[in-house]
């Protein structure tokens, strides 16, 4: 059977220098990566996603939820291990018209602590920089389960750029990069498609 062990020891060079990629870096990005800017043996803190929701929080409805299934998961051979760190989102027009959304982010982390956990998440319309975020989790006990409750305050944005974003004519996207002592561990990808509702 071909595991995730085997997959990440076959890692070719395409992330030389990554180590290097700071904060500040990912924080000064205009437009998406490329590809990814480290490898996923960059996890050496064995963080898992394992849950994820979504709400508008002015009425509390939930948006999206996604939880990852029970058990281990073998991976066929040949599996393109980046596919593990890319979604694809469809939301709903009212959610690009949301003033505030909540989030709530349930990992789990490995047998090292994990000090100054921070995300830094940039979304991009149209290949061009359009909001950031930067999250501070601080602090996670060795082999716990956590919980990461965020706030996102949305830019109003005008009706003829919510027409264009739910068009779905354009590329939007996001990179999520997630740092340890100041040291990038993940960088994930999204893309977004949106309907009328």
């Amino acid at each position: 059977n071909f595991s995730l062990m085997q997959a990440m020891a076959s890692e070719n060079k395409q992330y030389e220098g990554w180590e290097k990629f700071s904060i500040e870096d990912a924080t000064k990005l205009q437009t998406p990566t490329k590809g990814f800017v480290c490898p996923i043996s960059a996890n050496l803190y064995g963080i898992d996603f394992l849950a994820f929701t979504i709400r508008d929080h002015s009425t509390n409805k939930t948006i999206f939820k996604v939880k990852k299934p029970e058990g281990i998961q073998e991976l066929p051979p040949g599996f393109d291990l980046d596919k593990l760190r890319k979604i694809e989102y469809k939301f709903p027009r009212s959610f690009v018209e949301c003033s505030t959304v909540a989030t709530s982010l349930v990992f789990k982390v490995g047998s090292k602590p994990v000090k100054n956990f921070v995300m830094v998440e940039r979304h991009y319309f149209k290949g061009k920089l359009i909001k950031s975020w930067e999250f501070k989790l601080g602090f996670c006990m060795p082999n716990s389960t956590n919980n990461w409750e965020a706030m996102y305050d949305l830019p109003k944005m005008k009706k003829e750029i919510v027409d264009e974003i739910v068009s779905n004519r354009y590329p939007s996207e996001s990179d999520s990069f997630y740092f340890v002592n100041g040291k990038l561990v993940m960088h994930n990808k999204a893309t977004y498609k949106y309907y009328e509702d």
